[in-house]
């Protein structure tokens, strides 16, 4: 009994020994220090937010440098070798040695990189991506060329991208659609990621971009509605605003300027002002930004514009019996504007918040915010082809008083292992008062839940969100539904990942799920996908391929609208269908270095598919309300398949004396119907008799090919900037070729109101048509930096004084003269 008792005794101990050296060397294991630091460029001493830190023997431990570029990481007691790295800098490795219950500090200095693609965007994939890696097409447009042209509405910047055309506020990607006064765009327009076409009608408000804080745009060519929703079934133009650096700055930006004398035979055209003064211009942007208390970023702008515009107002309608009025449905009067009624007037205020919680390490929230009065005006047909193309059709001009305004809330936080949660929210309220009771007042409410995570030791990125957008809109212009107060409902949700393989291999692939619901009507839903590859061939080849769905819903405009003025009509379509298509792309991107040159070369060949195309079609669609007029239509399935090319080249920013800068691409569509003989609408005559059927083919004034209407086959755009020492000299040059097919119907009204001259001013439009050919428009400036702060420059824009139109009945602006002063402090 007692050699039992002893032998437990004696075991009990052996495991409590054994147990106590166990735990021991288990907390010895388990003594950890902080590691704690700052990561700043070298040479500068800017804060590099969201760079990784990692520990070389388990790439799975790590953290990120958060808004301040400070970062922590625990780590176990002893010597550790660690990887610093971010997108375009050298990477650096660095040892530490960590003690028990002790804070270590590092403070690392990255170096920019010297490769021969230094751009970082974000568009393609939500997170930051260097643009030789995407397996999409995208163009970057830097800020200098922004500024250098003496930009005041950001789409006459936009209009030197290759591949994309602006027709009348409406724009165009690859020959993606049609003319549509911009209503229902096939691209998105997003700030900071946030969209801002207008709730009732998709339509972009150019003016309404705050041009004096961008930091870069990025404009993706190809369906990206996997992403960025219904709008982009074409492409995305993000607009990326810029924060605060570390030192503060102020920029005063000053512009005055002057329209020539068209040629002829418009050259008298400013007689009509009454008074032998050409029209001028003139234009003032103002910046500030600054850091307050190292965590409070703040930035603020402002634009003020005053423009009395190259287009004349109407003459007085030609007088017209009462019988005569009523039998055609003509308003009685059709009002007359005056040369200061015509001109514009804007003034724009935003500002950027964002705080930053020392106590809570990861966690920013701010607001952005930005107001805007406009006074301005719409022309929509010109009064001939000939001494009128600078002055409006009676009945075709709209005086509008813009008071639009928005408010963005966001909240973002990041955990130590670099899961992050972001909330954006926005308010945008537009107040439109447009003559000739076009008024309407819309409201907005977006709302986008998004996270992210990068899995570093499988080289693995995850974003997905969940989007609402509710747009309610109140018109006279939309009764067509029942009542003037319509809204549309969006919600959708998405998830994408890009993943790695041995650093030369990037995959894509991404779904989302859309649900819209226009006022009591049945909800429609939609789920897309895209996929797509990036391949590294050499140091600076890149080949990437693409294939992705577009989705898009008709707008509360394209759906209901009912208007006229004058003999002008515009006319609803309830039963309007949603628009699809696929889109397929192939490409090369090559990077070169030459002395202090770099850039890249990028070609890419791509097939898009439509279904249910939506155009903006005029015609005689309901005689007894207004003689002529546009519906909104779905004109069956097309096709565009076409090749893009485009080159791009900056100097390096150490050589302060000479640098060369370039944008260049060529462009190449074949724009064409898949279903030429399908009947998609029925057209009435003046008489109002038996409808006729109408197709793309007696539809069209050029059937050739079936090439689809309002489209350029060729584009060619290029900007060349050369800087010599404080000279810096810059040309542009913007090529269409003929517009091949436009609607018949054009014809048919010019012979229709040739007929009825006594009463009607002839809408004059196929001479124009006919003599005209492809358009080729140069630009010039000149610019001397007076000291580092001080800038002056000369631009002039259409230096040969071109007339040209890029739509029919639309006429685009004469030669333009200025003088723009930069103050930078």
């Amino acid at each position: 009994m007692l050699g039992f008792s002893f032998e437990c005794m004696f075991k009990s101990r052996v495991i409590f020994i054994l147990l106590v050296l166990s735990v021991s060397h288990f907390r010895a294991q388990l003594k950890t220090g902080v590691l704690k630091g700052a990561v700043r460029e070298d040479g500068t001493g800017e804060l590099v937010i969201g760079a990784t830190i990692q520990l070389l023997s388990d790439l799975s431990k790590g953290t990120a440098t958060d808004i301040d570029g400070n970062f922590v990481l625990v780590l176990d007691s002893g010597r550790h070798k660690l990887l610093c790295s971010y997108l375009g800098f050298e990477s650096d490795t660095f040892s530490v040695s960590i003690h028990e219950n002790e804070i270590s500090q590092k403070y690392i200095h990255l170096k920019p990189v010297g490769k021969l693609l230094e751009t970082v965007v974000i568009s393609s994939g939500k997170f930051e991506q260097k643009i030789e890696e995407l397996t999409v097409s995208m163009e970057v447009l830097k800020p200098n060329l922004i500024a250098n042209k003496n930009t005041t509405s950001i789409e006459t910047a936009l209009e030197q991208v290759p591949g994309l055309t602006i027709i009348d506020n409406d724009p165009q990607i690859r020959g993606g659609s049609g003319f549509t006064f911009g209503v229902g765009s096939r691209v998105a327009i997003v700030v900071d990621g946030v969209p801002l076409l207008s709730g009732d009608a998709g339509r972009p408000e150019w003016s309404y971009i705050p041009v004096e804080n961008i930091e870069q745009i990025e404009i993706i060519k190809g369906a990206s509605s996997v992403l960025y929703g219904s709008a982009a079934l074409n492409g995305v133009i993000n607009i990326r605003s810029a924060y605060p650096r570390t030192k503060p700055k102020t920029t005063i930006n000053y512009s005055a300027g002057q329209y020539s004398i068209p040629q002829a035979p418009a050259e008298n055209w400013y007689k009509t002002r009454g008074n032998n003064s050409f029209p001028g211009f003139s234009n003032l942007n103002l910046f500030h930004s600054r850091i307050i208390s190292n965590n409070l970023d703040f930035v603020i702008g402002a634009n003020f514009n005053i423009d009395q515009g190259y287009i004349g107002p109407p003459p007085a309608a030609k007088y017209m019996p009462d019988d005569l009025k009523e039998a055609l449905h003509v308003q009685d009067t059709m009002p007359v504007f005056s040369n200061d009624q015509m001109v514009k007037k804007r003034g724009r205020v935003n500002f950027n918040v964002r705080y930053r919680p020392k106590r809570f390490e990861g966690l920013n929230f701010g607001v952005n915010a930005n107001f805007m009065l406009n006074k301005t005006n719409m022309v929509f047909a010109w009064l001939d082809d000939s001494l009128g193309l600078y002055r409006g059709y009676p009945g075709a001009v709209f005086l509008e008083d813009q008071t639009l305004f928005n408010i963005d809330p966001f909240v973002k936080y990041t955990t130590r292992s670099g899961l992050s949660h972001s909330l954006q929210a926005r308010l945008f309220i537009s107040d439109n008062v447009i003559s000739n009771n076009q008024s309407n007042k819309g409201t907005m409410y977006f709302g986008e839940y998004q996270m992210q995570k990068k899995f570093k030791s499988i080289d693995l990125n995850f974003v997905g969100g969940i989007v609402g957008n509710v747009s309610k809109s109140k018109s006279r212009l939309y009764v067509s539904s029942g009542q003037p107060s319509n809204q549309i409902v969006n919600t959708s949700a998405f998830i994408q990942l890009d993943k790695k393989f041995w650093r030369v291999l990037n995959l894509s692939g991404g779904v989302r799920y859309e649900n819209f619901k226009i006022n009591n009507l049945k909800s429609d839903d939609a789920c897309i996908y895209r996929i797509g590859g990036n391949l590294q061939i050499t140091k600076g080849t890149f080949v990437r391929s693409s294939y992705g769905l577009g989705y898009r819903y008709p707008t509360i405009t394209e759906r209901y609208i009912t208007t006229k003025a004058g003999m002008f009509g515009v006319f609803p379509n309830p039963d309007i269908k949603p628009e699809r298509s696929r889109s397929f792309e192939v490409g090369l991107k090559q990077g070169f270095k030459i002395g202090n040159c770099k850039g890249y070369f990028d070609i890419a060949a791509f097939h898009q598919k439509y279904e249910n195309n939506i155009e903006y079609l005029f015609g005689m669609w309901e005689p007894q309300i207004a003689i002529i007029g546009f519906k909104f239509l779905n004109t069956g399935n097309s096709q565009v398949r076409g090749l893009d090319l485009s080159f791009a080249a900056t100097p390096a920013e150490t050589n302060k004396r000479f640098g060369i800068s370039a944008l260049i691409g060529y462009t190449y569509i074949d724009p064409i119907t898949l279903t030429p003989d399908s009947i998609y609408a029925y057209d009435k005559g003046l008489d109002g008799g038996t409808p006729q059927p109408l197709s793309y083919k007696n539809s069209s004034l050029d059937t050739t090919g079936n090439v689809l209407k309002y489209r350029f086959k060729h584009m060619f755009k290029m900007d060349v900037e050369v800087k010599i020492y404080r000279f810096s000299i810059g040309v542009s040059n913007k090529y269409y070729s003929k517009m091949q097919n436009i609607d018949k119907a054009f014809q048919v009204i010019e012979e229709t109101t040739r007929n009825g001259q006594e009463f009607f001013d002839i809408i004059h439009v196929m001479k124009y048509v006919k003599n005209h050919y492809s358009i080729s428009i140069w630009d010039a400036r000149l610019s001397y930096s007076i000291s580092d702060k001080q800038k002056l420059s000369i631009v002039c824009n259409n230096i040969f004084n071109e007339v040209y139109s890029l739509r029919p009945l639309k006429i685009e602006s004469p030669r333009t003269a200025a003088i723009q002063y930069v103050l930078t402090f």
